[in-house]
């Protein structure tokens, strides 16, 4: 098991930036990959960020070039960095890992994330 705990939410104003954290813990060892998915109100789940173990990462269209995913690896947290915040950005961010060889995955509890225009 995995447990994660992301922080680091709330309202923001357009253009203005915020920067998402998740520890995790537990059977830290099994990770795969580490990442963000965002849900908005009557949407589906969308993958936003993620990085690999090796460190390569991977980014929605939406968000190239705004946001920057990185991980400490001592720490066992990943962080999304988040800049030029645009109200289509508002939703709830969830943490999402893969772990034992891709076979599991988890989720964090999710951290609301509001852009104001």
């Amino acid at each position: 098991q995995v447990q994660l705990v992301e922080s680091g939410g709330g309202l923001v104003q357009a253009g203005g930036s915020l920067r998402l954290s998740c520890a995790a813990s537990g059977r830290v060892g099994s990770i795969n990959r580490m990442g963000w998915y965002r849900q908005a109100p009557g949407k589906q789940r969308e993958l936003v960020a993620t990085i690999t173990n090796g460190g390569s990462t991977n980014y929605a269209d939406s968000v190239k070039g705004r946001f920057t995913i990185s991980r400490d690896n001592a720490k066992n947290t990943v962080y999304l960095q988040m800049y030029s915040l645009k109200p289509e950005d508002t939703a709830v961010y969830y943490c999402n890992v893969y772990a034992g060889d891709w076979s599991y995955i988890y989720w964090g509890q999710g951290t609301q994330v509001t852009v104001s225009s």
